[in-house]
């Protein structure tokens, strides 16, 4: 089938640009190999939210005699929190479907791969493939969670952010590898829920991208919280064979070993960029983008 657009990937790039495009007369698909809304909708921004606004309220709760509230016993209930954060993002994701019907983009299910300028091939979750061709192809492609060498997540004790999303049981401790905003507000969710939480960062400054009045600010409120805070280190090792994770943690003082139930990696995330046609036209990639095309000029730098 012919359309004007396809782009691949229906997360915030995706699914915007397939709106405005289906509205200024373009015949537009979206292929999509998972939930509609990307990582963002189901597995990112808007859940994480839901679960620190449960957070927040619970913090409310605690403290509502501060506000001339009495409330007595209030106690979180772990799992109907994650249930509602999932709600939350499943309720966002069908929004998607509906803006997709009244705008008539058509979702194509499966994982898509450039075949040449024109041409994407799509294959299903049954195994089979199907060409489609376009005018024009956006990559939207997002991004996962950044695996370290001496940081392999096994989804059970060394874990990403998905884990973290949908733990069946609230843990009794957490170390969390890196202090950007993946790392910073799932440690103040844990913290708030009743985990005892420890923060391992690498740089100087917790969430070290943002001003240095906010890092320092953080740092005050995670203290008055009771977040460990380990600035300048860097986890080298993890061992997962007993009940706890063994946490080898270089500081500026030496190796020292921290134990925790779960030990959340938080350092990044990496593009999807693997299998989606790129290589084979010519198109350069580096870590973070991607580039024109080195061999033919009918590719135009932008695919990014």
């Amino acid at each position: 089938m012919d359309y004007d657009l396809i782009i691949i990937g229906s997360g915030p790039g995706g699914y915007v640009a397939a709106i405005r495009a289906s509205q200024l007369g373009m015949k537009t698909a979206v292929v999509e190999r998972a939930e509609l809304g990307g990582i963002c909708l189901n597995w990112g921004c808007i859940p994480t939210k839901s679960l620190l606004k449960s957070a927040q309220v619970f913090e409310y709760v605690n403290h509502a005699a501060d506000y001339g509230i009495e409330v007595e016993s209030a106690k979180a209930n772990f799992e109907k929190v994650i249930e509602r954060s999932r709600n939350v993002a499943a309720g966002m994701s069908k929004g998607i479907q509906f803006l997709f019907k009244k705008n008539k983009i058509a979702h194509i299910q499966g994982f898509g791969k450039l075949i040449d300028s024109k041409t994407i091939e799509v294959l299903d979750s049954e195994g089979e493939k199907k060409s489609y061709s376009a005018k024009n192809i956006i990559l939207a492609t997002g991004a996962r969670s950044k695996q370290l060498p001496n940081l392999k997540q096994d989804g059970k004790k060394i874990i990403g952010y998905r884990e973290a999303l949908t733990l069946p049981k609230l843990p009794k401790s957490m170390i969390v590898v890196g202090s950007g905003a993946i790392g910073s507000e799932l440690a103040y969710f844990y913290k708030a829920m009743g985990t005892n939480v420890t923060i391992v960062e690498f740089l100087p400054n917790l969430v070290p991208l943002e001003d240095e009045e906010v890092s320092k600010t953080l740092a005050r409120n995670f203290k008055k919280k009771k977040i460990k805070v380990m600035l300048g280190s860097s986890v080298e090792s993890v061992d997962t064979s007993g009940e706890l994770c063994k946490a080898t943690i270089k500081t500026k003082k030496g190796e020292e070993i921290h134990e925790a139930e779960i030990v959340l990696s938080a350092v990044g995330i990496s593009p999807n960029l693997e299998g989606i046609g790129i290589e084979e036209l010519g198109i350069y990639r580096n870590d973070k983008r991607i580039g024109c095309c080195q061999k033919d000029g009918d590719y135009r730098n932008g695919y990014n």
